[in-house]
Order: structure tokens, then C-alpha cells, then sequence
């Protein structure tokens, strides 16, 4: 019996239905060598969902998303719907269907790729050969704590936010980390500012009482100030990172421009249930329509999905391998092009990853 997965595929706006048929076709690919069957649906999200229904998120498309193994996205936004109320815009779409599926954990990869090592801001010597992952916490912390707000104290405004964690998101988290970390290179970085917060005082003892179970993996505790430094200093020492949602919004940041190519990274929002994949940028839609999009990143999202949702590591890791092989090949799309390589459309850079696959 052929191994099966669900999947609502979200072309959303702009570059989005152009490089979700990349993905798409590339999972195509992927069933024939590997003798699998994808489920995929179509829903509607963003922009595209406002013009046909007038809701960035369907109740429909809510439903097919709770009814899949994984949800693919493309890209929301774009000027046409930047005068809408806030409520009401695209992104909003994007936001809510994060929390209706309760993803807490965002994974993103920093990968430096030998053949565009020279887009990176690091050195050869410092970046050749970084494969690290971000995994920060997505539904707690300062973003989100209690109390928070703006008030009048003794005459003049104060603003106050609060860092909130507990033992069970905490524990989730890290747990989800060293299960990743097994299936790479076995190691933990948990980063905090234990030393002044008490909240990461917390963080720390949890980790470390979730690590119990996990001495196959070794793990290091870093304070964020020091972890931004070495991650520049020393990038090729981390493999895993774990850390909490405001330092992890900045810190995934910092890995994705290390490698010098924040337009071709993928993403992962996964939950105890559910998970979404995206590639990291936007929708684009300067040159929506034109067929010159990098589809990179929504292939290596599909990957993610592969690996996490679908229980295809294996072809997870050749898709991988397929894009690294047409990379080195000298297929470049327009972003990425360099003097001395093949500058190719999205159609043209899908079929060299497909032929590599």
C-alpha cells in the first residue's frame, strides 16, 4: 500500500502561485521515485481569499488546513490591499491561521551553500560548510504575556510588557529540539539571559530537566548577548538552537544573513497537531507574474514538510541535494545571479532541481 499525506497547498498572492507550482512539481517528482501519493487540496488565503470572499481566511480554508497532514503556503500581501483596515488585511490571514493551528515552534535553517558563498558578509573561512537551525518558541513569551500595555505613572507615560513562561511550553519546545538535534549533528545550543532574568532562570531549569532524556545529545547553555557574537565569530560550532520568542525573532534573523541568502530559505511553524511551511520571503509582487520568482525557497519548505509532517526524510534530504547539485551546477534565477552562471527562469531553475532529484 502506497505511503500517503495530505497536504492544502495556500498559493496565497503575488509570487505565490508561481512557486507553489514549482513545489508542487517537484512533489510530483517525488511520488513517482519514491512510490508515494500526495492528497493535495487547493484553498484560498491573503489577498486572493479578500477578492473572492472578502475574509484573508476562509472558514472553508481553515477547515481543508485542520483536516490535513500539513499546510504548504506560498505568500501573502501586496499594495493592491494595503488600504484595507488592519484587521482585514492579508496578513492577518497568515496570523490567525498560525494560532487556530496552535503552532508553537518555528524552525528555520541557515544553510551556507559553497556556490553562493561569495553573498555571504562572513569570510569564506568562517561561513564554508554552516548548517545550523533555529528553533524558537512562537506562541509565548514577551510577545504575548500579561500584563502589557501603556499607562500614565506619576505624570508622564510608561510603557511595560511582561515575559511569561511555563514549565509545559518550555518543556515542548526543548523536547521538540533534541528530537531534531538526533537527526543532525547531535547537539543543543539553549540560549537565555539567565543571569538577569528570572523567566530564563526557569527556561534553563527546564531544559536541562527535559536533556534527562536526551544524553545522546550534547547540550550548551549561551547567553543571547554571546550567542549573537558567536554565531558571528564562530558559526560553524552551533547546530541546533533553542531559544525563546523574542530572542529567537532576532537571532533567526541574524543565522538567515549569515549565509548571505535570506530570499532562499524555507520555514517551519509546527504545532502538537498541525504545521505550516513557507518560505521565509515575501509575495513579491513587483515581479509577480513574470515568471523570474526564485522558487528555491518554497522547494526547500516542501522538504520541511517531507521530513516533519510527511515522515519522508529521504526525500527530504534529495530535494535538498537536487537544489545544492543545480546551485553548483551555475543555475541562478535573477536574485541570485552572478557574472559567469546561467541566469534561468522559475520554470527553467524547477527542472534543474527536478532532473537532479
Amino acid at each position: 500500500m502506497k505511503k500517503s499525506c495530505k497536504i492544502l497547498a495556500l498559493p496565497g498572492d503575488g509570487i505565490g502561485p508561481e512557486i507553489m507550482e514549482s513545489a508542487l512539481e517537484v512533489l510530483k517528482a517525488v511520488e513517482k521515485k519514491y512510490n508515494v501519493n500526495f492528497e493535495i487540496k487547493e484553498g484560498l488565503i491573503g489577498g486572493a481569499a479578500i477578492d473572492e470572499t472578502g475574509n484573508p481566511l476562509p472558514e472553508e480554508t481553515l477547515k481543508l488546513a485542520k483536516e490535513s497532514d500539513a499546510v504548504l503556503l506560498a505568500a501573502v500581501g501586496g499594495e493592491k490591499w494595503d488600504n484595507l483596515p488592519t484587521d482585514k488585511r492579508p496578513e492577518k490571514g497568515l496570523l490567525r491561521i498560525r494560532k487556530e493551528l496552535d503552532l508553537f515552534a518555528n524552525l528555520r535553517p541557515g544553510k551556507a551553500y559553497d556556490a553562493l558563498l561569495d553573498a555571504s558578509p562572513l569570510k569564506e573561512s568562517l561561513i564554508k560548510g554552516v548548517d545550523l537551525l533555529v528553533i524558537r518558541e512562537l506562541t509565548g513569551g514577551i510577545y504575548f504575556g500579561e500584563p502589557r500595555g501603556i499607562e500614565e505613572r506619576n505624570g508622564e507615560k510608561v510603557g511595560f510588557n511582561t515575559m511569561v513562561y511555563s514549565e509545559h511550553e518550555v518543556e515542548r519546545i526543548a523536547r521538540l529540539a533534541f528530537n531534531v538535534a538526533r537527526n543532525r549533528r547531535k547537539k543543543v545550543t539553549s540560549v537565555d539571559k539567565a543571569n538577569v532574568l528570572e523567566v530564563s532562570g526557569l527556561w534553563r531549569e527546564v531544559v536541562n530537566k527535559v536533556w534527562a532524556d536526551y544524553q545522546d545529545v550534547e547540550l550548551e547553555h549561551m547567553y543571547v548577548d554571546n550567542a549573537a557574537m558567536q554565531l558571528v565569530r564562530r558559526p560553524k560550532d552551533f547546530d541546533v538552537i533553542v531559544t525563546g520568542n523574542l530572542f529567537g525573532d532576532i537571532i533567526s534573523d541574524e543565522a538567515g544573513a549569515l549565509t548571505g541568502s535570506l530570499g532562499m530559505l524555507p520555514s517551519a511553524s509546527l504545532g502538537e497537531k498541525y504545521a505550516l511551511y513557507e518560505p521565509v520571503h515575501g509575495s513579491a509582487p513587483d515581479i509577480a507574474g513574470k515568471g523570474i520568482a526564485n522558487p528555491v525557497a518554497m522547494v526547500l519548505s516542501a522538504a520541511m514538510m517531507l521530513e516533519h509532517s510527511c515522515k519522508l526524510p529521504e526525500a527530504a534530504r534529495d530535494i535538498e541535494k537536487a537544489v545544492e547539485k543545480a546551485l553548483n551546477d551555475g543555475y541562478r534565477t535573477g536574485d541570485i545571479w552572478q557574472p559567469g552562471t546561467k541566469k534561468v527562469n522559475t520554470k527553467e531553475m524547477t527542472q534543474a532541481i527536478i532532473e537532479r532529484l
